[in-house]
């Protein structure tokens, strides 16, 4: 497994709007996961998103994607395997947003490390520090880019469903509380 970090900040930079209007909150409302729709699109992502959103975890998710990062047809087939992709926006659940970019890296490294000794073949995981904003609270969240590839895509798809249980299995672990939590919305 590849894996990886990186601070992409200012500049023009995506910046995580958390509380976008099409926003679902799994926190609070796990059941509202039929809403997701990349989530009904690669049914694998549901598991993750419950997951990243569970009451033990340190994070929350804001919104999320699926793509192939090369579209058929823009290569010969034997020149490049199968490929399928998706990010999740990620946000601290003790007050909403991490209040200093170095906190995020440090959350980033942590992550790094516990996935960069994990073997799986075909999968990169790069997680993005960016500036975030949940309602009127202002900081930086981590965008998480996962892909996987396959020989053709039901094995790049199989891949990338194996690999984001791994995913989910080396979040670090912090303290939060659920009072902290509730403060973002």
């Amino acid at each position: 497994m590849e894996a990886d970090w990186e601070v992409e900040v200012g500049g023009g930079a995506p910046v995580i709007d958390a509380l976008w209007a099409g926003f679902v909150d799994l926190r609070r409302q796990p059941e509202r996961i039929e809403e997701i729709a990349e989530a009904g699109k690669f049914p694998a992502l549901a598991p993750l998103l419950r997951r990243l959103n569970s009451p033990g975890s340190p994070v929350w998710t804001a919104k999320c994607d699926l793509w192939e990062p090369v579209e058929p047809g823009e290569v010969a087939e034997d020149d490049l395997p199968a490929a399928l992709a998706v990010y999740v926006d990620l946000l601290p659940c003790a007050g909403g947003v991490f209040p200093q970019w170095q906190q995020a890296e440090a959350f980033c490294r942590e992550w790094v490390a516990r996935l960069a000794s994990i073997e799986l073949p075909h999968f990169c995981v790069e997680l993005v520090v960016r500036q975030a904003f949940a309602g009127a609270v202002e900081g930086f969240g981590v965008t998480a880019y996962l892909s996987a590839e396959g020989q053709d895509r039901p094995g790049a798809a199989e891949t990338l469903a194996r690999a984001l249980g791994v995913f989910a299995d080396a979040i670090p672990v912090t303290e939060h509380t659920e009072k902290a939590a509730s403060t973002l919305q």
